[in-house]
Protein backbone atom coordinates (compact mmCIF):
# COMPACT_ATOMS: atom_id res chain seq x y z
CA UNK A 1 0.00 0.00 0.00
CA UNK A 2 1.50 3.33 -1.04
CA UNK A 3 2.01 6.08 1.51
CA UNK A 4 2.78 8.81 -1.03
CA UNK A 5 -0.77 10.15 -1.14
CA UNK A 6 -1.27 10.22 2.62
CA UNK A 7 -1.83 13.66 4.07
CA UNK A 8 0.36 15.16 6.75
CA UNK A 9 -0.64 13.63 10.08
CA UNK A 10 -0.58 15.82 13.17
CA UNK A 11 0.40 13.89 16.28
CA UNK A 12 0.35 15.06 19.88
CA UNK A 13 2.89 13.30 22.08
CA UNK A 14 2.17 13.75 25.79
CA UNK A 15 5.35 12.68 27.57
CA UNK A 16 7.56 14.09 30.33
CA UNK A 17 10.61 11.85 29.94
CA UNK A 18 13.12 13.66 27.72
CA UNK A 19 14.74 10.41 26.55
CA UNK A 20 11.39 8.96 25.50
CA UNK A 21 10.50 12.21 23.74
CA UNK A 22 13.73 12.14 21.71
CA UNK A 23 13.34 8.45 20.90
CA UNK A 24 9.74 8.96 19.74
CA UNK A 25 10.67 11.98 17.63
CA UNK A 26 13.52 9.97 16.06
CA UNK A 27 11.11 7.15 15.24
CA UNK A 28 8.73 9.55 13.52
CA UNK A 29 11.61 11.19 11.60
CA UNK A 30 12.62 7.80 10.22
CA UNK A 31 9.04 7.03 9.29
CA UNK A 32 7.69 6.63 5.79
CA UNK A 33 4.72 8.76 6.84
CA UNK A 34 4.52 12.53 6.78
CA UNK A 35 4.04 13.58 10.37
CA UNK A 36 4.21 16.72 12.43
CA UNK A 37 4.70 15.90 16.11
CA UNK A 38 3.89 18.37 18.87
CA UNK A 39 4.99 17.64 22.43
CA UNK A 40 3.19 18.38 25.69
CA UNK A 41 5.29 17.61 28.76
CA UNK A 42 2.49 17.39 31.33
CA UNK A 43 -1.25 16.96 31.56
CA UNK A 44 -1.97 20.68 31.76
CA UNK A 45 0.04 21.39 28.60
CA UNK A 46 -1.84 18.59 26.83
CA UNK A 47 -5.22 20.07 27.76
CA UNK A 48 -4.06 23.59 26.85
CA UNK A 49 -2.86 22.29 23.47
CA UNK A 50 -6.12 20.49 22.77
CA UNK A 51 -8.23 23.46 23.89
CA UNK A 52 -5.97 25.95 22.07
CA UNK A 53 -5.35 28.05 25.15
CA UNK A 54 -2.31 29.99 26.36
CA UNK A 55 0.82 29.45 24.30
CA UNK A 56 -1.07 26.87 22.22
CA UNK A 57 -3.71 29.26 20.85
CA UNK A 58 -2.80 28.38 17.25
CA UNK A 59 -2.26 24.64 17.81
CA UNK A 60 -3.29 22.25 15.05
CA UNK A 61 -5.92 19.67 16.05
CA UNK A 62 -4.08 16.35 16.26
CA UNK A 63 -5.08 13.32 14.21
CA UNK A 64 -3.62 11.02 16.86
CA UNK A 65 -2.60 11.37 20.51
CA UNK A 66 0.15 9.31 22.16
CA UNK A 67 -0.39 9.66 25.90
CA UNK A 68 1.81 8.51 28.77
CA UNK A 69 0.07 7.68 32.05
CA UNK A 70 2.78 8.88 34.42
CA UNK A 71 2.94 12.60 33.66
CA UNK A 72 2.85 15.58 36.04
CA UNK A 73 0.01 17.94 36.97
CA UNK A 74 -2.81 15.82 35.49
CA UNK A 75 -1.90 12.19 34.90
CA UNK A 76 -2.58 10.50 31.57
CA UNK A 77 -5.80 8.88 32.76
CA UNK A 78 -7.16 12.26 33.87
CA UNK A 79 -6.22 13.79 30.52
CA UNK A 80 -7.86 10.86 28.71
CA UNK A 81 -11.10 11.38 30.65
CA UNK A 82 -11.13 15.08 29.73
CA UNK A 83 -10.54 14.28 26.05
CA UNK A 84 -13.27 11.67 25.86
CA UNK A 85 -15.92 13.81 27.54
CA UNK A 86 -15.28 16.76 25.20
CA UNK A 87 -17.54 16.56 22.14
CA UNK A 88 -14.95 18.26 19.90
CA UNK A 89 -12.07 16.00 20.99
CA UNK A 90 -13.51 12.58 21.76
CA UNK A 91 -13.15 11.21 18.22
CA UNK A 92 -9.37 11.73 18.22
CA UNK A 93 -7.74 8.31 18.71
CA UNK A 94 -5.78 8.15 21.96
CA UNK A 95 -3.04 5.56 22.29
CA UNK A 96 -1.75 5.06 25.81
CA UNK A 97 2.02 4.69 25.31
CA UNK A 98 3.44 3.97 28.74
CA UNK A 99 5.79 1.87 30.82
CA UNK A 100 2.95 0.86 33.14
CA UNK A 101 1.84 -2.75 32.93
CA UNK A 102 -0.35 -2.31 36.01
CA UNK A 103 -3.63 -4.11 35.29
CA UNK A 104 -5.58 -1.38 37.09
CA UNK A 105 -4.09 1.28 34.77
CA UNK A 106 -4.95 -0.83 31.73
CA UNK A 107 -8.53 -1.37 32.88
CA UNK A 108 -9.01 2.31 33.75
CA UNK A 109 -7.60 3.38 30.38
CA UNK A 110 -10.00 1.17 28.43
CA UNK A 111 -12.87 2.11 30.74
CA UNK A 112 -12.10 5.73 29.82
CA UNK A 113 -12.23 4.84 26.11
CA UNK A 114 -8.60 4.83 25.08
CA UNK A 115 -8.27 3.37 21.60
CA UNK A 116 -5.23 1.25 22.39
CA UNK A 117 -2.83 0.56 25.25
CA UNK A 118 0.80 0.00 24.27
CA UNK A 119 3.48 -0.84 26.82
CA UNK A 120 6.70 0.92 25.84
CA UNK A 121 9.31 -1.64 24.82
CA UNK A 122 12.57 -1.29 26.75
CA UNK A 123 14.91 -1.94 23.82
CA UNK A 124 15.39 0.94 21.37
CA UNK A 125 14.90 -1.22 18.28
CA UNK A 126 11.67 -2.66 19.68
CA UNK A 127 10.46 0.83 20.59
CA UNK A 128 11.10 2.08 17.04
CA UNK A 129 9.21 -0.94 15.67
CA UNK A 130 6.27 -0.25 18.01
CA UNK A 131 6.03 3.36 16.76
CA UNK A 132 6.11 2.13 13.15
CA UNK A 133 3.29 -0.32 13.84
CA UNK A 134 1.23 2.40 15.55
CA UNK A 135 1.75 4.62 12.50
CA UNK A 136 0.89 1.91 10.01
CA UNK A 137 -2.32 1.01 11.80
CA UNK A 138 -3.57 4.48 12.75
CA UNK A 139 -2.27 6.53 9.79
CA UNK A 140 -2.57 4.05 6.93
CA UNK A 141 -4.97 1.20 7.68
CA UNK A 142 -7.55 2.98 9.85
CA UNK A 143 -9.94 5.57 8.49
CA UNK A 144 -9.99 8.45 10.97
CA UNK A 145 -12.84 10.86 11.61
CA UNK A 146 -12.26 14.42 10.40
Amino acid sequence: MSTKNLKLAHILLVEDNEGDILLTLDAFEESKFQTQVSVARNGQEALDFLNKTGKFSDAQRPDLILLDINIPIFNGLEVLEEIKKDESLKKIPVIMLTTSSNQKDIELAYKSYCNSYVKKPLEMEDFMEAILKIEEFWLQLSVLSE
